[in-house]
């Protein structure tokens, strides 16, 4: 089945590959804390003038510790939460800032699976409708139509047709994965943001689920940006990888050269967790202790020198910038 075939009434602008389809440049959202009588006490800086560039046809793994801000950045992007400060260029319009109804035809083509592949599903609702839902909102195809195309999707992330008459409850975590992908892949979206798409799934379905992603890539000339927090996982699939910490991004590189040299010392701390077969103890690597700063009272200076081995007095002054050192390579630490 040709991504063609199921492109009819969608329209879109064509970016060709390689270059850049998504940018998002001093990319912020802060969400207000407020004490019990309601009154607002600050800020929780969920993401800090973050900027990253996708090109078109890659994939771009976000990694870090629980609530360094992953989750956040994707749903910023997508529109979930209303972004604070900053822009979103994709695929050449500024979408950052546009009511709902603005935003709505433009980020059709920017779509969003959830951790809990259940969460986009009605359980009121039959597989089928829920996959009809997309095309009745978006186009105007006919019902005959969106028969034939809610099909081929189907059969694209090879599921029987008889799944159309289940519901969601009564198929399994991996099969509502692909449900998933189906319902937004009705749509031909051109950049897809995966949050752990293989969190609690038993290792021999995620390696189906991966290669599926990666099937479905080049069938419908998708770009992903892949959020996990495996990062064996992400060293397997994703073509660059970028290392959060406190809601700003701290490193990034092409997947191996991250993998072989990392530069920054929580980029280094991460990677000396994964567990090597026949190799040393993971506990015997590393080396990293502590909880991250609370993100509504950061420090002052770089948010990891309260637990860098390597902080220096520059390091308690301001917070180092995100700095290109060779390539596609960028590091914000002061002692790279």
């Amino acid at each position: 089945m040709s991504s063609d075939s199921i492109n009819d009434n969608l329209g879109g602008v064509e970016i060709p590959t390689g270059e850049p389809i998504l940018g998002i440049k001093n990319f912020s959202k802060w969400f207000p804390i407020n004490n019990s009588w309601n009154r607002q006490t600050g800020w929780l800086k969920a993401l800090d003038n973050v900027s990253l560039t996708v090109n078109k046809g890659e994939i771009v793994g976000v990694v870090g510790e629980s609530g360094c801000g992953k989750s956040t950045l994707g749903k910023t992007i997508m529109g979930i939460h209303k972004l604070t400060e900053g822009s979103v260029n994709f695929e050449g319009s500024e979408i950052g800032h546009l009511n709902p109804s603005e935003s709505r035809q433009l980020r059709r083509r920017l779509q969003y699976t959830y951790q809990d592949p259940g969460a986009s599903l009605d359980p009121r609702w039959k597989i089928g409708k829920s996959l009809h839902e997309p095309l009745e909102i978006h186009t105007k195809l006919t019902r005959a139509e969106r028969e034939k195309r809610v099909k081929a999707i189907l059969t694209a992330v090879n599921l029987p047709e008889a799944h159309l008459d289940l519901y969601p409850h009564e198929i399994s975590g991996g099969q509502q994965r692909r449900i998933g992908l189906a319902r937004i892949l009705t749509l031909h979206p051109s950049l897809i943001i995966l949050d752990e798409p293989t969190s609690g799934l038993d290792v021999s379905v995620q390696a189906t689920i991966l290669n599926l992603f990666l099937d479905l890539q080049k069938q419908f000339n998708l770009t992903y940006i892949f959020i996990s927090h495996d990062l064996s996982v992400v060293r397997m699939i994703c073509d660059r990888v970028a290392v959060m910490y406190l809601g700003k991004i701290v490193e990034i590189n092409e997947t191996e050269k991250l993998f072989s040299d990392p530069k920054h010392p929580y980029t280094q701390s991460l990677l000396s967790a994964i567990p090597v077969i026949g190799g040393k103890k993971v506990t015997e690597n590393f080396w990293l202790e502590g909880e991250p700063p609370d993100p509504s009272n950061l420090p002052s200076g770089c948010s990891f020198r309260t637990r860098c081995p390597k902080k220096t007095d520059q390091c308690l002054q301001s917070p180092p910038p995100l700095t290109n050192t060779d390539g596609e390579h960028s590091v914000a630490c002061y002692n790279t």
